[in-house]
């Protein structure tokens, strides 16, 4: 590799806090292999699984040190591989600078999105691909350069910019999962989701079921907030510090009162059981995260609200390499540009960066420039 690629990088070298974070300078760049593009990464953004990287305790197993469920309650919890040392980071959109000699897919100059589980390319997530995660299993995003096999990369939508497009990999992509993911129960017009909170997946959920025309009801905590999404297309703000019983409020403005079709659940325990509430018959509820509570937290109301409800419940972790490319098109098709947060941080302020996250005070995703 010629000498002038070396770059700025982050490592997570303790999981105890972001003190554990250390960023290092003129850090050599990896040969690549023959499937492999060398990346340089102009903009990179945060999600609260980066988060729970630099948070958790760790235990060493085999090649892997794995993550333990020893969260906090406000942080949710890790359950997949991760090792030792790696550069953190979920989300990149850069350019390609160099190329190995079998790469088919993209040239020099070709601008591209990480992929967040470099081996999930479509179908199921099997149990390997969940050990090829960024910032996890595998040195992600917050970085200058990075190696990454071609199929672990996406053509980046024309119309985004670098920072637009570096917040797709994980919200998106999830949010895109939620409401397309499920064969034969895809989002269709008519449909009513309802999203919860102003967080990265509710925001591009919201975006992209409006695109469909369908109704969303999104759930927020203040008054400013719901104005906000209604700006973005939701057709009823529920403040649910005012609403207790948001689920019902929910299910009584959707479908004449039978309940909502979609639920993108985000919170988990804390939240699942006013989702169920909310969902109609056979209506399909995706759990995409669980920022409110740890797995396990007293309250989950359990497998047999389900048969109760008659409803779907399904867990996903984000999405594959197809599904990004549906999205991508999707996005491209009707015109969607990205919510990104008025401050922008630079790569060396890294840790104000996920200070920011925890404390939530951002509308629209937070990404790092990287240059």
């Amino acid at each position: 590799m010629p000498a002038q690629h070396r770059g700025k990088s982050w490592t997570v070298t303790e999981h105890n806090g972001f003190d554990g974070l250390r960023l290092e300078s003129d850090v050599p760049v990896q040969a690549i292999a023959e499937r492999d593009c060398l990346v340089k990464i102009e903009v990179a953004s945060l999600n609260f699984r980066d988060i729970m990287v630099a948070q958790v305790s760790l235990f060493h197993s085999d090649d892997f040190t794995l993550v333990s469920l020893q969260l906090t309650v406000a942080q949710g919890s890790y359950p997949f591989p991760m090792k030792s040392g790696v550069i953190p980071g979920s989300d990149g959109a850069g350019t390609i600078v160099a190329i190995g000699a079998s790469v088919t897919c993209f040239t020099p100059g070709s601008k591209v999105c990480t992929t967040l589980l470099q081996a999930h390319l479509s179908g199921a997530l099997t149990p390997t691909a969940a050990q090829t995660s960024l910032g996890g299993s595998l040195d992600g995003t917050f970085c200058q350069y990075g190696v990454f096999d071609e199929a672990g990369l996406v053509h980046m939508p024309e119309h985004l910019s670098f920072r637009e497009a570096s917040t797709l990999p994980c919200a998106a992509v999830t949010a895109w999962n939620a409401l397309h993911g499920l064969p034969g129960k895809a989002l269709k017009a008519g449909d009513t989701v309802l999203t919860l909170g102003s967080g990265g997946v509710s925001l591009f959920a919201i975006q992209l079921a409006v695109a469909a025309g369908a109704t969303v009801i999104g759930t927020t905590s203040s008054a400013a907030k719901g104005e906000r999404l209604k700006q973005l297309g939701v057709k009823h703000a529920i403040n649910y510090r005012e609403d207790e019983e948001w689920g019902k409020t929910a299910k009584a403005l959707a479908n004449g009162g039978e309940g909502v079709d979609f639920v993108v659940e985000i919170g988990g325990a804390t939240t699942l059981a006013q989702s169920v509430s909310a969902v109609r018959a056979e209506g399909i509820i995706a759990i995409v995260g669980s920022i409110g509570s740890d797995v396990g937290t007293a309250g989950d109301p359990g497998l047999l609200s389900a048969w109760a409800k008659n409803c779907i419940v399904r867990g996903l972790a984000v999405g594959s390499r197809a599904q990004f490319e549906d999205l991508n098109r999707a996005l491209v098709a009707r015109e969607i540009r990205p919510v990104v947060g008025e401050r922008v941080f630079r790569l060396g302020e890294l840790r104000e960066a996920y200070q920011y996250v925890l404390e939530q005070r951002n509308f629209g995703k937070v990404v790092v420039e990287c240059w």
